[in-house]
């Protein structure tokens, strides 16, 4: 399956795994996909130090001789040193999306590493492209984390006529069908981030998987709204004490409740009180795949419907 970002990256399909902090913060999942034809991403996060970024970067190179992304967070206070191992290591390409991003393709574009922003919207879509985005992940509200205004279905076509650039479309996809749909809006390849979570080679603990298996299309909330840091998750205890702090305008107070919740969800285990980053397509998840059977299922999947749309 070849689109423009296949050959750009040299990958085997144009399927992107989101970057997710605590998820794919280790090499195990980012290895994984690249090895199975995608685009695995290694998540830096606002934390992460130089030492143990370039230490999984090697096990990551260790484990596959397929490109692999990095995403860059630009408030992170490493980034100086951050950016110069991706550059030293060779990463084939780094997504990016929160703070200013001159920095970022200074640093990446010479060393021929493509500069792929994940964007919200038409505006930041032409702004991203003038700054010297190689390409663009377009990404709707139905998506996990941190979330924009705008869903995927009106956004993506709009982005792809407003800029030159390829485009990758995220939020809602999760199976073959949301694929041939991205391919079929002008899109040159997907994103998923959630259906990544439960892969078998995601660490994250069983509890967590567990319950995500069992959610269903409307159990996703948007907190953050007072605070301007939108984010859909999985609702829970924590996420309705998040709701009723937005109901008394208690954003300081969510801001100190909120933190290293995440941290709960996806490494300690806790579904309940952590703060499980979940899109709307978490209603199709069911089964344990690998990344490889995961992308192959996919794949195929997608061949086929093209197939029959044809006849």
């Amino acid at each position: 399956m070849k689109t423009k970002i296949t050959e750009m990256l040299g990958i085997r399909y144009p399927i992107f795994q989101g970057a997710m902090a605590h998820v794919s913060s280790t090499y195990h999942l980012p290895a994984a996909v690249s090895d199975a034809g995608g685009l695995g991403i290694l998540a830096t996060g606002s934390q992460m130090e130089p030492k143990e970024l370039q230490r999984q970067i090697r096990l990551l190179k260790a484990n596959t001789n397929a490109p692999y992304g990095v995403n860059v967070v630009a408030t992170n206070p490493f980034l100086r040193e951050i950016l110069n191992i991706i550059a030293e290591e060779g990463a084939f390409a780094a997504t990016y999306g929160i703070g200013n991003p001159e920095r970022i393709i200074k640093t990446l574009k010479p060393a021929g590493i493509k500069c792929i922003p994940v964007i919200p919207s038409v505006k930041w879509a032409v702004r991203a492209e003038k700054d010297g985005a190689d390409a663009l992940v377009v990404e709707g509200m139905e998506s996990g984390g941190h979330v924009g205004y705008v869903s995927t279905l009106p956004l993506v076509p709009q982005v792809i006529d407003a800029v030159k650039i390829p485009v990758v479309a995220a939020g809602g996809i999760g199976d073959a069908r949301g694929l041939v749909a991205a391919l079929a809006l002008g899109a040159e390849g997907i994103q998923m981030g959630s259906r990544f979570i439960v892969t078998k080679e995601s660490l994250v603990p069983q509890p967590t998987k567990g319950a995500i298996f069992k959610s269903q299309l409307e159990d996703t909330v948007i907190t953050g709204n007072i605070t301007g840091l939108r984010c859909r998750v999985l609702r829970n205890k924590l996420a309705e004490t998040m709701l009723g702090l937005e109901e008394r305008g208690a954003s300081r107070e969510m801001s100190r409740f909120g933190s290293g919740k995440m941290h709960s969800a996806f490494i300690e285990g806790d579904p309940v009180n952590g703060s499980v980053m979940l899109g709307q397509i978490c209603g199709m998840i069911r089964e344990e795949l690998s990344a490889g059977e995961l992308i192959r299922q996919m794949v195929e999947g997608a061949e086929g419907i093209i197939h029959s749309l044809g006849k």
